[in-house]
């Protein structure tokens, strides 16, 4: 958009769904827990020196337009991170330790994106929405992610699952078709669930 005044955005971030791990935090995200298990988790460490985004069926959606300045198309990953109302993204390689969030569909508002989302990135102008983007974060298998110690600016971070932070959690597994955190094996104590787009992340409390 052109014209006298410019383009004058404001970048906001949004923080929606999901049930999560055992120790509450701030923002919109539920706390939710398993019962414990006599199980534990292995001591473990990233396994590959290549992570790979996990496959999700029925995790992705369309491109229903909308106008953000970042060129995203849907299953790339991007690196959020600012204030929740001076957010910053930037591209990034899935997977990677830079990447926190995967790109699951575009659209002209955030209400428009599913509800069981992540997080949503959106840029307005003048008070109005121009462009979302719809994000969940960028799980790996085996690997582990901070979480931080809750509040409305912390955003998931790759982490050596041999590493200390403030709220660690390995992906055990990803469950297509579940809604139920209780579907999860004994090795999980927690997780998120999808309930619209019907999987679970199971994960393990570091």
């Amino acid at each position: 958009m052109s014209g006298i005044f410019g383009r004058l955005c404001t970048a906001v971030i949004a923080t929606s769904a999901i049930a999560i791990f055992t120790v509450g935090c701030g923002s919109d995200i539920e706390p939710k827990a398993i019962a414990e298990s006599s199980s534990s988790v292995a001591d473990s460490t990233t396994t590959s020196a290549s992570p790979t985004t996990s496959k999700i069926d029925g995790q992705e959606g369309t491109d229903a337009g909308g106008d953000v300045d970042i060129d995203v198309s849907i299953g790339d990953c991007v690196k959020i991170g600012g204030t929740a109302n001076d957010a910053e993204i930037d591209h990034a390689v899935c997977g990677s330790d830079e990447s926190n969030y995967k790109v699951v569909s575009k659209a002209p508002t955030s209400d428009q994106c599913a509800s069981d989302i992540d997080q949503t990135y959106y840029e307005t102008l003048l008070g109005q929405e121009q462009g979302a983007v719809c994000l969940d974060i960028d799980w790996v298998v085996g690997g582990c992610m901070d979480l931080g110690p809750g509040g409305l600016d912390d955003e998931p971070a790759r982490i050596d699952c041999g590493d200390s932070g403030s709220d660690v959690v390995q992906v055990i597994e990803i469950l297509q078709g579940s809604t139920s955190i209780d579907d999860c094996g004994s090795d999980a104590d927690s997780g998120f669930e999808h309930a619209e787009r019907k999987f679970t992340v199971c994960t393990a409390t570091m």
